[in-house]
């Protein structure tokens, strides 16, 4: 039987929704986003001894009712996140949610993993990112990992201040990890390391928790890198800015892309 051009673009029509399941929910049912974030102190909310991007993304990029909530922990390798329950707590979220919204977790480790006293090799690492991907796809949500945040420690063996690049193995392992396993991911570490060599020091230390502390970010930091990371989901899920849902400061955006400090 020779199927009629309507039938033939409903087939069409379905294939793509199945294909596109994002796309195709705000198409028949719009659900807002909600970001569930899983990682280390990097991520994780200001603290006396802790503090990253997580809270300047939630609080200032999430518009239209898209919302998320902040599951980043301080000392967290991708082995105590599990055994401590906090990845429980993540993908149990992602169950509680994802009839009314539409969940995204995004996954950043790498900072405590490299310690030795971790005791866990950049195979098991990638292999610890690639099931935390898996068991967020099985849960319903979609995954996004991120390469970890640059340390602000700088040298200046050339005469020009540059950062000192300590995470480059588990960037390129969290890229593995995401091409493994078919996930999103977006490379923090580069746009950081990026904009902090443009930047300088002194600026760059304007983003210290602490005078000292070249790890964690203050809430002006947190703001700035939450930013960064907004800028850049949006541009693997492009719909989620164009329906309002993560809205791109645009002179942030600018400053950054030009090697400017920007400070909130």
């Amino acid at each position: 039987m020779i199927l009629g051009a309507a039938k033939l673009s409903s087939i069409a029509m379905i294939a793509w929704v199945q294909a596109h399941p994002f796309l195709g929910a705000a198409k028949q049912s719009p659900k807002s986003p909600y970001f569930i974030l899983a990682g280390d102190s990097t991520t994780a909310t200001q603290s006396s001894n802790g503090g990253g991007w997580g809270d300047g993304f939630l609080n200032t990029t999430l518009f239209q009712g898209a919302t998320g909530i902040n599951y980043g922990h301080n000392g967290a390798t991708t082995v105590s996140f599990r055994a401590g329950g906090d990845w429980n707590n993540v993908l149990e979220v992602v169950g509680q949610v994802r009839d009314k919204y539409t969940p995204f977790v995004t996954i950043q480790f790498g900072h405590n993993d490299q310690k030795a006293t971790a005791n866990i090799s950049l195979s098991q690492y990638a292999e610890n990112l690639e099931t935390f991907v898996t068991e967020v796809v099985n849960a319903g949500a979609i995954p996004i990992l991120v390469t970890p945040l640059s340390r602000r420690n700088y040298k200046n063996s050339t005469g020009t201040p540059s950062i000192i690049t300590s995470l480059v193995n588990e960037t390129v392992a969290t890229i593995s990890a995401a091409h493994h396993s078919g996930s999103k991911y977006i490379d923090l570490n580069q746009a950081s390391t990026g904009y902090l060599n443009a930047i300088g020091p002194t600026n760059a230390y304007s983003y210290n928790l602490n005078p000292v502390d070249y790890t964690h970010l203050n809430v002006a930091g947190s703001v700035v890198f939450g930013g960064i990371v907004a800028e850049m989901i949006s541009q693997d899920f492009p719909d989620l800015r164009k329906d309002g849902y993560l809205r791109i400061n645009e002179q942030l955006k600018k400053d950054v892309d030009r090697g400017i400090y920007y400070y909130p």
